[in-house]
This record gives C-alpha cells, structure tokens and sequence, in this order.
C-alpha cells in the first residue's frame, strides 16, 4: 500500500505502559464466545491461535516501544485514509457529517469503557467510548500465526473496527444488541455474523476507494486476511469440528464475498447484510 505522503490522522492516541496487568490466554473456544458476548462487539478474536496447550497466562501491560514507532506512524496514515474516505461517503450516501472515531494503540493489556481489553483478544471496537483498540503485536501475530501477512492486510483490518464506529454512527450497533439481547443464544450469534460480515462488506467499500493507493497484490492480501479469520477456518486451526451455530464472524467464504461485494460495489447500501436471504 503506498503511503508515502498521506498524512497523519491526528486521532490515534498511544498507550505506553499505562494499563494494568491481567490474565490472557487459555481462553478455548468458550472463552472467545463469552468474549464475544459481553456486549460490546469485537472485530477479530484469535484467541483459539494464541492459547496453544490452552494453560491460563498472565499477560502484563508492556510499553509501547520506539521500535513500534513505525507500525504505529502506518495506523495513523491508513486511519487517514478511512477518515477522508468516509467523509466523502457519508456526505454523498448518507446525507450528513461523518465523525471518526480514535483508534487507541496499546501494549499487552489495557482499559477501555467497555472493559478490560488484551492482545488475546484481537482489535475491537468499543461503542461506549467509541474508540477502537489495537494491540502492537497484532500485526505479527497475523502474519506468523494466522498467516495472513501484508500490510493491506494491516490496513483492512483497521477499516473492519472502523466500520464497527460506522454501524455504531448509523445506529445499527445499537438496535443489534437489543435484538441480541433477547434472542436464544444461537440467534444472537446469527446476528453478530450478520453484524461482522457487514463490516466487511464496509471495509471493502473502503477499499474501492483507495484503489489509487494499492499495489499489485493487495486486494490478494486483504482476501486471505478475510479467508483466514473466518469462524470455520479458525475453529479448525483450534482443532475443532466447525460448529455453525457458535460462529459469530461468519465463514471464510462469507468474510472474502461480503468484502469483494463492498470493493465491486463501492456503495454502503451494497452492505445491507440483514435484509439478505443468503450470506
């Protein structure tokens, strides 16, 4: 992605050492739902990947290092992006002012209004303050854990939590947690992927937008990003049976085509997951 030039968003807000310690790991396939589930929607959890034998680790708050000064400078810039991006795309497809929201940089763990947040638990998007959050390791752990390297595949995981803060704008998050909140438990899940797969179909329409930025193989990245994250694709790299009422992100499949819908179509109204009969 070139970003040679592009300024700097002037929301991100850095971390360094400021959170408390606290326990990571070990979580399981029922850690991530109950994650999942308390109220405020993540946009990636990688918890099954990071467990390993599945033994409790305690995870302190790290500093926020001059060497993650670079990863750092590379959120500001695509956060950029996503903020001229959608004031241009809420103005002409929504009618009214776009407000971004900040993205706050952290190490390890870290405290947000909607509770306590670690690197186990993915980037997330926090509704109540309307922030999003990232860990500085995040990016590693995609490339050598989750094989999902690149940095249009960074950047599409920045505009997915940055279109959590658009559903959030539209009221979408909102009315979904109502809705979640007195559904059974697999119906609530069928919603959050309905949820997730939106932000998705959000990102991709980002993406159409800086088509002038990419390079050869970058819609490539942000694909295999998408397939890799997939609920399906994840439970088997836990080594589990996929379970499809537990999903909450949809399948590899759905994540790559609700992106690839919003990347071809370039308009929002192309993301409207929850009036589709088929994801």
């Amino acid at each position: 992605m070139r970003l040679r030039g592009i300024r700097s968003s002037k929301n991100v807000r850095v971390r360094r050492g400021s959170g408390r310690g606290g326990r990571a790991g070990g979580l399981g396939l029922v850690g991530v739902l109950a994650v999942l589930a308390i109220g405020y929607f993540t946009g990636i959890d990688v918890s099954p990947l990071l467990t390993g034998t599945g033994a409790p680790v305690t995870q302190e708050s790290r500093t926020v290092t001059v060497e993650d000064d670079e990863m750092v400078q590379f959120v500001a810039r695509v956060l950029a992006t996503t903020e001229d991006v959608w004031t241009r795309k809420f103005e002409q497809q929504v009618g009214r002012p776009y407000q971004p929201p900040q993205l706050v940089v952290f190490s390890g763990v870290t405290q947000s209004a909607c509770g306590g947040a670690s690197g186990a638990t993915g980037p997330f998007y926090c509704p109540a303050d309307q922030m999003a959050y990232l860990d500085t390791t995040f990016f590693r752990q995609m490339e050598q854990q989750l094989g999902a390297g690149g940095d249009f595949a960074a950047a599409y995981v920045i505009a997915h939590e940055v279109a959590h803060h658009i559903q959030n704008e539209l009221g979408i998050l909102g009315k979904v947690d109502q809705m979640r909140r007195q559904s059974s438990q697999a119906d609530a899940n069928a919603l959050t992927v309905r949820l997730e797969l939106q932000a998705d179909c959000l990102s991709g329409v980002w993406a159409q937008s800086v088509q002038g930025l990419m390079e050869r193989g970058d819609l490539a990245e942000a694909l295999n990003a998408a397939r890799k994250i997939g609920d399906d694709h994840l439970q088997r790299q836990a080594g589990r049976v996929p379970q499809p009422h537990t999903f909450t992100h949809g399948t590899s499949e759905q994540r790559a085509r609700w992106f690839e819908r919003g990347f071809d179509s370039g308009q929002m109204a192309s993301c409207d997951t929850f009036s589709a009969r088929q994801l």
